[in-house]
């Protein structure tokens, strides 16, 4: 059960004029911009003032903003999710940073039994307008404890939006359409991207949420992916072409709910999917994708659905052992051919 929705924003007027931005930058000016335009929202989490944050999202924001409005808080991931969650029902707008993946499980019981259910709870008479932000994925050598790709899981929950911003443009905009959502909105930034440079509109501003994003257009085979991954299947796709298979290419953007129009829609034009999900394969998000392809696209596949998910193994520390466990750009081309006979 969700609360009334808000109307998705209008496209942002292009100005003519871009500038090369970082991911990490971009979600930086998206804060700054939310903490500026709202009086009711703030940040606040592990290292996210004094420090700047772990991958320095945040640097700087504390002197600007002030401390009411970046907040450092103690090593407690239950603790001040749940003060968000307080917060978000008194009526503001908190942003919560929760470091990493793995670190978010100690807040699991705040997001799952309480965020995620106050609307159903309270019989639709109000919910928890609260945006978790927090760094996934691998890729880092930052090992076991850091470096997992659960958003899978928390897409499972209802209640809850669960966002993956893959572009410079959509970690811009993702957070404020998040604000403006009347239940929690979970945000996952996946730490290979921080880094990552693109041309960015400089009246970019928020974007529309709710649908999926056709990267490529393509006729040959459907290339499901999101987050971090995207960026190798979109080469992966460039190798193929150069093999005369034109692969479309689909950021999902939205984890939950999905988008099931936009990926059936292809599908039945391309009759072949390859699931590419930075999770653990055993009851991923790609199988819930999969299943979906089979119950309602089932009479368009020329072939079975393929899936490329990372090994079922904790992420190693080594760089080789870590680059072998999750998706890279020749493991898509092995998989696609697979899928395409080749």
């Amino acid at each position: 059960m969700l609360g009334e929705q808000p109307a998705p924003p209008p496209p942002a007027q292009p100005s003519g004029k871009t500038v090369e931005t970082t991911y990490r930058e971009a979600v930086k000016q998206a804060i700054e911009e939310a903490i500026t335009r709202d009086d009711r929202v703030f940040l606040m989490g592990e290292d996210v003032g004094a420090y700047g944050g772990c991958y320095a999202v945040t640097k700087g924001l504390m002197e600007q903003l002030g401390e009411d409005r970046i907040r450092d808080t103690p090593l407690s991931e239950s603790g001040f999710t749940g003060a968000g969650i307080g917060a978000a029902a008194a009526g503001m707008r908190p942003i919560v940073e929760l470091m990493t993946v793995n670190f978010s499980l100690l807040a699991l019981d705040q997001i799952l039994n309480t965020a995620a259910t106050m609307r159903h709870m309270s019989g639709g008479a109000f919910g928890v307008p609260l945006v978790i932000r927090m760094a996934t994925g691998a890729g880092k050598q930052l090992a076991a404890q850091h470096s997992h790709s659960l958003e899978g899981w928390y897409a499972h929950i209802p209640g809850l939006k669960v966002l993956a911003p893959a572009t410079v443009e959509d970690a811009r905009g993702m957070l404020w359409t998040a604000l403006e959502d009347p239940d929690p909105v979970l945000i996952f930034e996946n730490v290979m991207l921080y880094n990552r440079t693109e041309m960015l509109d400089t009246n970019a501003a928020a974007v529309n949420i709710s649908k999926a994003a056709i990267r490529r257009p393509g006729k040959d085979i459907s290339l499901i992916t999101y987050g971090g991954s995207l960026h190798k299947v979109m080469d992966a796709a460039d190798q193929l072409a150069a093999d005369g298979i034109e692969a479309e290419v689909i950021d999902l953007r939205t984890l939950r709910p999905l988008d099931d129009a936009t990926i059936l829609g292809s599908l039945a034009r391309t009759r072949r999917a390859l699931i590419v999900d930075e999770g653990w394969r055993t009851g991923s998000l790609a199988a819930e994708i999969s299943a979906r392809i089979m119950e309602q696209g089932f009479w368009h596949l020329d072939a079975p659905v393929g899936r490329l998910c990372s090994s079922e193994v904790p992420i190693p520390y080594p760089k080789h052992l870590e680059d072998a466990a999750i998706p890279q750009t020749p493991s898509i081309v092995a998989a696609a051919k697979s899928v395409m006979g080749r």
